[in-house]
């Protein structure tokens, strides 16, 4: 890939051009990271509720987020926290964040994963640098490969 970038007094807006010989996953990553950086939706931090009180986490210091019991849990340095927001929009908003789906009910942060082992029926088990474990079922393994080696 070749980026060129001009830089003169004479543009009025910043533009973004591609140029490609067809469809492929990269352009379709950099057009996602293009938009999540320009769109001012996007979400730097996300509000989570312990027992007592909310709490304001950063997406990097997320290992996991699971739905369970139709709640939402953000998993992070051995706790939990529960996210008053539907994981199909937390994919979305934390996408540019390196997190991916790891199963129905899963979203897992790619910069916190220490290591993975195949399990005998195809999963995969993530363990993270905290600590925590998760599977990733069949169906998403192999985009999440392909993720780790974009990087």
């Amino acid at each position: 890939m070749r980026i060129e970038l001009d830089l003169n007094s004479k543009h009025n807006d910043t533009s973004v051009t591609i140029h490609a010989k067809e469809w492929s996953n990269q352009v379709e990553s950099f057009i996602k990271h293009v938009h999540a950086y320009q769109e001012p939706t996007t979400q730097r931090r996300i509000i989570a509720e312990t027992d007592d009180s909310s709490i304001v986490l950063e997406p990097k210091t997320i290992d996991y987020i699971v739905a369970e019991e139709r709640k939402v849990f953000a998993v992070f340095a051995g706790e939990r926290a529960e996210i008053k927001q539907k994981l199909y929009e937390l994919e979305e908003q934390l996408a540019s964040h390196q997190f991916i789906r790891f199963s129905k009910s899963v979203l897992g942060n790619l910069n916190q994963i220490e290591r993975f082992e195949v399990s005998f029926n195809g999963n995969l088990c993530v363990f993270f640098k905290s600590g925590e474990k998760e599977y990733v079922s069949r169906k998403y393994v192999k985009p999440l490969r392909q993720k780790l080696l974009e990087g």
